[in-house]
Parts: C-alpha cells; structure tokens; sequence
C-alpha cells in the first residue's frame, strides 16, 4: 500500500480537502484517479486489490498477433488488456477497428498507437460496447477480444449469438494480493480513510479475504463509490454501503465530490 505524497505542513485545499480515499485500483491504472483526487485536497492511499501479471504462456498472444489482419474488429476489455495485449503499433493493420469500453481505456490504445478506437455512447462497460450501432447486426464481422483470463463471458456470447464470428485472447492474469495490507489496517483503525472506491468485484472479494475481521467491520463503515451496478450489487451483498455513480475516474470523482459536499471532513 502507498500514500500519495503530500506535503505534511501545508493544509490541504479543495472539496475534498482532507478526505481520505482508499483506491483499490491496479496499481499501474490507479496513477490517473490518485491525481485527481489529491488536486482536489484529498489524501488517497492506494491499495491495489488485485495484482495484474503477464500471461504464464505467450503462445495464444503471438499467434494472435500474427494473424491480426485476419480480423476486422478488435475489443480491448480494459487498460490491462491494453498493457498486456496490444502487438507494437507498426503490426497493427490499417484496416482493423478498435473498440474500448471507456475513455480510460481508449486513451491506453492511443498511447500504444492505436488512435481513434471507438467507445460506447451509453453505458462504459460490455453492455454499452454491445449497444453500438456497429454491432447490431454483426454477421460476418470477424472479431477478437483481447481480455484477463477467465473474463466475462457476456459480450462475446452476445457478438456469436449475433452472427459475429469471435476468438478471445488472454493477455493478461489476475491475482489476489497475498501480503502487504499492514498498511490499510493501520489508516483503518487512525481513522485516516473516509471513503474507498471499487471498480472490480474481484478486487472487492480479494479485499474482503485479506482483512482481519475488525479491519473488515471499519472497512465497511465507509461509503463505497462504485461505477457500475454490477460491482455496486455485490457490494451491498457483503455489506458495503455502495454508492453507485457514473461510469470511469470522472464519475467516482464527481460522486465523492457529491457526498462529501454535504458530509464535510473535520480536519484533525
């Protein structure tokens, strides 16, 4: 776990001036959230609760690469699928269209080299992507989806169902955290956190099961800022107090922004 650095003899200023955020994010993926949470006066501290890995085989991946012309459409589940997964931009054909389901994601694709991917104009998740007019009636459109293993099923089986022909390629893997929260009980039981964000069910399960039962009741205390419904349902199901709100760092931002306006923070 690591606090984002602060100056300690300068009183933070901002909305959320003094408020302490618990960001469970990947570590290579929390960078852009701690920011913008620690410009606007808060003090986050970053526990990432799932460990990302390259995949334990290349084969699958490198042959995907190879035979990338063969495709029309390709999907990048998340910005890990992008690190992991995405081939050198001068093996990217001109001619195959990449699809992300959020800006956060597009904007990894465009650092890659890989401009102008498309993403939902609705919901920024499987639903959203399967909701573009690109993929309404997909028969013969020849897709890849570039994911974690054991991913979601949904939006392949939706794209097959569909008349899309579909190959998955795990790029990547994903672990629990098997040590290092000596750090998060610590800010538990001060009383330094006052807010956790969730983005990964998985990730919230991992948490769950890294945590000594006290740890765990603080934990729950908090108001837990989620992007989608999904992870909010299993949430509320251990027991958290999940606050949905939009979808992406800007929607968790501006639902903090939201609850601490009228739930203020007092300065110890």
């Amino acid at each position: 776990m690591s606090v984002h650095p602060l100056a300690h003899d300068v009183p933070p200023a901002g909305p959320l001036a003094g408020v302490g955020v618990l960001v469970t994010r990947p570590a290579r993926q929390a960078a852009g959230l701690v920011a913008q949470l620690a410009a606007l006066g808060a003090r986050p501290v970053v526990f990432p609760a799932i460990v990302i890995l390259p995949p334990a085989d290349r084969a699958a991946l490198d042959r995907a690469h190879a035979a990338l012309d063969r495709y029309d459409v390709a999907i990048f589940v998340s910005a890990n699928a992008v690190e992991y997964g995405v081939p050198a931009a001068d093996r990217w054909p001109p001619t195959l269209r990449a699809f992300a389901p959020g800006p956060g994601t597009a904007a990894a694709l465009a650092a890659a080299g890989v401009n102008n991917a498309t993403i939902p104009a609705t919901t920024f998740d499987s639903e959203g992507l399967l909701a573009l007019p690109e993929f309404a009636q997909p028969a013969g459109t020849r897709v890849v989806i570039f994911r974690g293993d054991g991913g979601r099923e949904h939006l392949g089986d939706t794209l097959k169902a569909r008349g899309a022909t579909v190959d998955y390629v795990a790029c990547y893997r994903r672990a629990a955290p098997q040590s290092g929260a000596g750090g998060l009980v610590e800010a538990l039981r001060e009383g330094r956190l006052h807010a956790l964000t969730l983005t990964s069910s998985e990730g919230l399960d991992n948490l769950c099961g890294l945590l000594d039962a006290e740890s765990l009741r603080l934990l729950k205390t908090l108001p837990a800022f989620v992007p989608h419904p999904r992870i909010a349902a299993r949430a509320q199901a251990l027991g958290f107090a999940a606050i949905a709100t939009g979808g992406a760092d800007a929607g968790l931002v501006a639902g903090l922004l939201e609850w601490f306006a009228s739930h203020p923070v007092s300065e110890p």
